[in-house]
């Protein structure tokens, strides 16, 4: 299992009172595909610059289509630029494939929604490893947890994860998400006003 899968099947085995926005997670898992590549040394950084390495079969569909997504020409991409294009949609896509998996329950509602732990396939392997690493509160998927708020210290105070590269990454997860949420509350405002104006007639 790759720290996206991890990721996906912690925030989708969530209780009901505890949510995440599509997009947060979206951007989030991949961030998450970016330290598995990283890690998996199909990618390097030079600065903020993302560098494809070779493409090595990693056994994990999702995360070998995140390896060819790479831009390979200069001057490259960036980890912010990565981060909006290649998580666009994410989550839907990883919610199916887990779905396709048999890991977790097929969405009933509309959009994609957290789970309760009853609606989840009980105690499989794969989300039992994921529970476990997050319950040991591993720096790189505590890091990305508390990003999305789910984690149980705050953004600023978990453990940075190992590797100034790794670092780098969850960093830009958390830039873009906080920009994410920004442009949500601007168009809950705006949205909240127009109403008001036609209350008024």
């Amino acid at each position: 299992m790759t720290t996206a899968r991890d990721l996906a099947l912690v925030i989708l085995s969530l209780p009901p009172d505890r949510t995440v926005e599509r997009g947060d997670l979206s951007l989030a898992l991949a961030g998450a595909e970016a330290i598995d590549l990283l890690e998996a040394g199909a990618l390097t950084l030079d600065g903020d610059r993302m560098v494809p390495g070779p493409e090595p079969a990693t056994g994990d569909r999702l995360l070998d289509q995140a390896a060819t997504a790479l831009v390979g020409r200069e001057p490259y991409e960036t980890v912010e630029d990565w981060l909006w294009r290649r998580g666009s949609g994410l989550a839907g896509v990883y919610a199916k494939e887990l779905e396709g998996a048999g890991l977790i329950a097929p969405s009933t509602g509309r959009g994609l929604r957290p789970r309760t732990s009853r609606s989840a396939p009980a105690d499989t392997p794969q989300l039992r490893r994921a529970a476990e690493r997050q319950a040991s509160g591993e720096p790189v998927l505590a890091a990305l947890t508390s990003v999305l708020r789910i984690g149980d210290t705050p953004p600023d105070h978990h453990e940075n994860p190992d590797g100034d590269a790794i670092t780098k990454v969850v960093g830009a997860v958390g830039d873009t998400v906080t920009e994410l949420r920004a442009v949500r509350l601007r168009r809950d405002v705006e949205d909240a006003a127009f109403d008001n104006i036609w209350r008024g007639y």
